[in-house]
């Protein structure tokens, strides 16, 4: 009788599970409800069952519901996860630019954790970590198989704290050891100066809930200093992982005045949403290059396609990420939530950039060399259509879903070349940065041409 009862407690567990799961939706009737569900819960179950009653060790019915969830999640596609309070926490956290940690944004592949970028003026970025670096070994914990929200809860921490990283670097014969000390990672999402008069450099390193407020600063700061008119602008979105929708479509709107920035397109019709710009302050009298790199993700292609299928920015740098779904945080209660694809985006033309990324107009490297003797191998950069499970580009006729390959078969990642006789490349720092080079090259070059075709014409 106990057994039985014992039995029926996990079936109403998992039946509340369930609802949970399937979006919080329940039909009272069996016969609404695919048979198959039923079957795959009673397997569940029975598994549930054999676990608590035969592992070598004590384990409660929280501990593996809360890995099934976790499993179930991390099965669907990269980007979909389980966050438990203290992760749920730290995304609320993340937004609002300011958490504990190291400054790394990283991935996986090949079930290895990947570094994708280090973030600006952070631990990381100041002991050199670079993009394409493999973090072997947390502490002195191996990390192959490490869910990825697991990596960042042991990186996370109380600002002053220590933690060890074991590197592995392409073509360096070693692991990188590092002891990085932890600090608040206050990210300045807008960073700007004048190139020379009258051209301006504005750089987002990250698309937070007041990067449209420090943008619109930027440009009135760099208007008056150019006299009130700006000649040419060069926004560098490399190595800029992404962040809140709303905020790429605000920043989208300073540069076009009207019309179509993205919309998005998914299952449900509240996932299909169209975003449009609005008059009022826009900066549409100027020329632009935006830079992008294997680095800009998600909402940096946002900005990027629009201001490309716009005609309002000539885009110039490599390939980008190739980021194009849209994440929903769905919260389970007060303390933990799914973070789920829900959606695809597409920028005004219709293109979804899923798997497949920007394609600049002018494809320019930058040469990424070793940071100690200024040249050395080259750093594999890592896209999305490297990571397994990663979503096809549907709207160009791709698969709906990219199962991983065997091994062998993945997809290798590209590669920025290095150069043994090119000095270290410093981004956004002008004689060093061949790509920021060449964009204020040709801003300069557009601004001439109009005036020629000016006097021409008059």
């Amino acid at each position: 009788m106990n057994a039985r009862r014992q039995k029926l407690n996990i079936v109403l567990v998992c039946a509340v599970t369930g609802v949970l799961l399937f979006g919080g939706r329940f039909v009272g009737r069996v016969s609404a409800v695919a048979k198959e569900t039923y079957d795959n819960i009673e397997v569940f179950t029975n598994v549930l069952t054999l676990v608590q009653k035969n592992y070598v060790d004590s384990v409660t019915t929280k501990q593996l519901i809360d890995g099934a969830i976790t499993g179930m999640l991390s099965a669907l596609d990269p980007h979909s996860s389980y966050l438990p309070p203290d992760l749920y926490k730290e995304l609320q956290v993340d937004t609002r630019g300011s958490f504990g940690g190291l400054g790394i944004e990283i991935t996986t592949h090949d079930n290895v954790l990947t570094v994708v970028s280090p973030i600006e003026d952070t631990p990381a970025y100041r002991a050199g970590v670079k993009p394409g670096d493999q973090i072997i070994k947390i502490q002195d914990e191996f990390t192959k198989d490490m869910p990825l929200v697991e990596a960042v809860k042991r990186m996370r921490g109380a600002p002053g704290t220590k933690i060890h990283l074991s590197l592995r670097r392409e073509g360096v014969p070693r692991l990188l050891e590092m002891t990085l000390t932890r600090e608040v990672i206050r990210i300045q999402s807008v960073k700007y100066r004048m190139l020379e008069k009258g051209y301006a450099y504005l750089r987002i390193t990250q698309f937070q809930e007041r990067t449209d407020d420090d943008l619109q600063r930027a440009l009135t700061s760099l208007e008056k200093e150019s006299g009130g008119a700006l000649s040419g602008l060069v926004l560098d979105l490399r190595n800029n992982p992404g962040g809140l929708l709303t905020q790429a479509v605000k920043i989208a709107n300073e540069f076009v005045d009207s019309g179509l920035v993205v919309y998005t397109d998914g299952r449900l019709e509240s996932q299909k949403q169209k975003y449009f710009a609005h008059k009022g302050g826009s900066h549409t009298e100027f020329p632009m290059i935006v830079l992008v790199n294997a680095g800009s993700a998600s909402a940096s292609e946002i900005v990027a396609g629009c201001l490309q299928d716009r005609k309002r920015a000539l885009v110039l740098g490599t390939q980008t990420f190739g980021k194009g779904s849209v994440q929903t945080i769905l919260p389970l209660d007060e303390n933990s939530a799914i973070r789920l694809t829900t959606a695809r985006y597409y920028t005004p033309n219709g293109r979804s950039i899923q798997a497949t990324g920007i394609t600049p107009d002018v494809v320019v490297e930058n040469v990424i060399a070793h940071p100690k003797t200024g040249n050395g191998p080259a750093i594999p950069m890592i896209r999305e259509q490297n990571l397994p499970r990663h979503f096809g580009n549907k709207k160009n006729g791709g698969p709906e879903l990219i199962e991983p390959k065997l091994e062998g078969e993945q997809p290798e990642p590209e590669t920025e070349p290095a150069d043994t006789d090119v000095p270290l490349a410093r981004e956004g720092e002008l004689g060093k940065d061949p790509q920021l080079d060449r964009a204020l090259e040709l801003l300069k070059s557009w601004n001439v041409f109009k005036t020629v075709v000016a006097q021409n014409a008059s």
